[in-house]
C-alpha cells in the first residue's frame, strides 16, 4: 500500500520555460535521500497542463530512471477527455512506473455515473494500479464518496487522494471501501485531521520544498508518535499556507529556487512568485528548516 509522504514533484524549468532535465534529477536524488516515500511527476504541481504530450512522457521516462525502483513512482496521467487519459497511462505503463493518477475530468463536469465509466474505462485500458484524484477546487467535479466506492472494488484501482478541502470525506469514504484502499492526503494543510479519519499520509506540494520534514511528519503519526506528529503538523502549518499564497506550484518554485535546486523558470499563464510575498516565504522557509 502506498503510504507517508509522496512529494507532487515540480517539473523545474529554465528561466526561458523549457525543462530543465538536469535539475529534474537532481531534485529527484534529493527527494532519495531525504526519505520521500514516493514520487508523482508531472501531476498539478508538475505543471502537466503547460506540458506538451512528448515532455509529459520524457518527465515520467527520467524518473523512472533515476528513482531506479527505489521507491514507488506514480505518474499523473489525467485527462477530461478519456481517450487522452487512457493514451497517457498507457505509455506510463509502458515506462514502467508503478502507478498512476487520474485526476477527476476537468472543465466538462462529468455527472458521478459518468466518473464511474471514465475510471471503468481507463482500468479496463491497464494492467497497473491507479489511483483517483478529487480536487473540485480545480476541476469543477467532486467525486462523492459513494462514486469511490463503486469503484473501490475494480481491482486496480487502489486508492484516492482527495483533496475536496473536508477532511472528514475520508471518514465517509473509509466507511464505504476496503481496507486495504490507500486514501491519501492531497490538503497539506489537512493532512493530520485526515490521517486522523483513515488516511495513510499525502501527496505533497511542502515535500517539494521540505521533504526530510514532511517524512518525519507522515511516519511519526503512522508509527504512533502522535504528539511528535502534532508538534511537527503545527510547525508545519505556516509553510503549508504561504506555499498556496499564489497558485501552486508557483511559491514551491521559487522558494526552490531561493534554495539553489532549480532555476526560476515557470510557464504561462503563471508567473514567477510576486516580489511581495518573497520576504516571507524565505522566512518561514527558514524557520521550518530548523526544526
Amino acid at each position: 500500500m502506498l503510504s507517508g509522504s509522496i512529494v507532487a514533484l515540480i517539473t523545474p524549468m529554465a528561466a526561458s520555460g523549457e525543462v530543465d532535465w538536469e535539475a529534474l534529477e537532481s531534485l529527484i536524488g534529493w527527494h532519495l535521500d531525504n526519505g520521500t516515500n514516493g514520487i508523482v511527476p508531472v501531476g498539478t504541481t508538475g505543471e502537466s497542463a503547460t506540458l506538451t504530450v512528448d515532455e509529459h512522457l520524457e518527465v515520467v521516462r527520467r524518473t523512472v530512471e533515476v528513482v531506479g525502483g527505489r521507491i514507488p513512482v506514480i505518474a499523473g496521467t489525467g485527462a477530461n477527455a478519456t481517450a487522452e487519459a487512457i493514451y497517457l497511462t498507457q505509455e506510463a505503463e509502458r515506462l514502467g512506473v508503478d502507478a498512476c493518477l487520474l485526476v477527476t475530468p476537468y472543465y466538462n463536469r462529468p455527472t458521478q455515473e459518468g466518473l464511474v465509466h471514465h475510471y471503468s474505462a481507463i482500468a479496463e485500458a491497464v494492467n497497473k494500479p491507479l489511483l483517483l484524484y478529487n480536487v473540485p477546487s480545480r476541476t469543477a467535479c467532486d467525486m462523492q464518496a459513494e462514486t469511490v466506492a463503486r469503484l473501490a472494488p475494480i481491482p486496480n484501482i487502489i486508492g484516492i487522494k482527495e483533496a475536496c478541502g473536508d477532511p472528514e470525506r475520508v471518514s465517509a469514504i473509509r466507511d464505504l471501501v476496503p481496507d486495504n484502499f490507500a486514501i491519501l492526503s492531497g490538503e497539506d494543510a489537512q493532512t493530520l485531521r485526515m490521517m486522523e479519519y483513515g488516511a495513510v499520509g499525502t501527496i505533497s506540494v511542502t515535500a517539494n520544498v521540505l521533504p526530510k520534514r514532511m517524512s518525519e511528519f507522515c511516519h511519526a503519526y503512522l508509527d504512533g508518535d502522535i504528539d511528535r506528529a502534532r508538534h511537527l503538523d503545527e510547525a508545519l502549518q505556516p509553510i503549508h499556507e504561504i506555499l498556496f499564497v499564489e497558485s501552486n506550484p508557483t511559491p514551491a518554485k521559487w522558494a526552490l529556487y531561493e534554495m539553489g535546486k532549480v532555476d526560476k523558470g515557470i510557464r504561462l499563464p503563471l508567473l514567477e512568485l510576486s516580489e511581495q510575498h518573497r520576504a516571507e516565504l524565505l522566512a518561514r522557509l527558514k524557520i521550518a528548516e530548523a526544526l
